[in-house]
C-alpha cells in the first residue's frame, strides 16, 4: 500500500495504490490535511490502482470531505472500479462526493 501525489494546476492529485483500510487511512488523512494547512483547497483522489476500501477508509474520506469543505475547498474522487462505485452507491456516499471516470475528467473544470 502506498500513496502517490502530484499537483496539476493547483489541484493535488493523490493516488491510492492497493487498499484504503484501517491500517493506512491515517496516512491519507495526514497527506491531505497537511496540504490543506499549506493552502491547497482542491483535491482529486485517484482510485485507479485501488481494489478495496473498508469502512474506516470510507470514514476518513467523509471526514476529509467535511474538513476540506469547511475550509472552502472541494474533493473529487476519480477512476473507481465497478465494485467501488457500487460501494459508494449502496452507502449513498455518491451523493456526498463527485465521482468521475478518470482523473482527467475530475480535473476538467475544477
Amino acid at each position: 500500500m502506498s500513496f502517490t501525489e502530484k499537483s496539476e494546476d493547483g489541484v493535488l492529485v493523490v493516488g491510492v495504490d492497493g487498499q484504503l483500510i484501517v491500517g493506512n487511512r491515517h496516512e491519507l488523512k495526514q497527506k491531505l490535511g497537511d496540504a490543506l494547512e499549506a493552502g491547497t483547497r482542491r483535491f482529486v483522489v485517484d482510485f485507479s490502482a485501488t481494489g478495496y476500501i473498508d469502512s474506516s477508509g470510507l470514514g476518513v474520506l467523509v471526514s476529509l470531505a467535511r474538513k476540506i469543505g469547511e475550509s472552502g475547498g472541494a474533493i473529487r474522487l476519480a477512476a473507481l472500479n465497478t465494485d467501488l462505485k457500487t460501494l459508494f452507491e449502496l452507502t449513498k456516499l455518491d451523493t456526498l462526493f463527485e465521482l468521475f471516470d478518470t482523473v482527467e475528467a475530475a480535473l476538467d473544470g475544477f
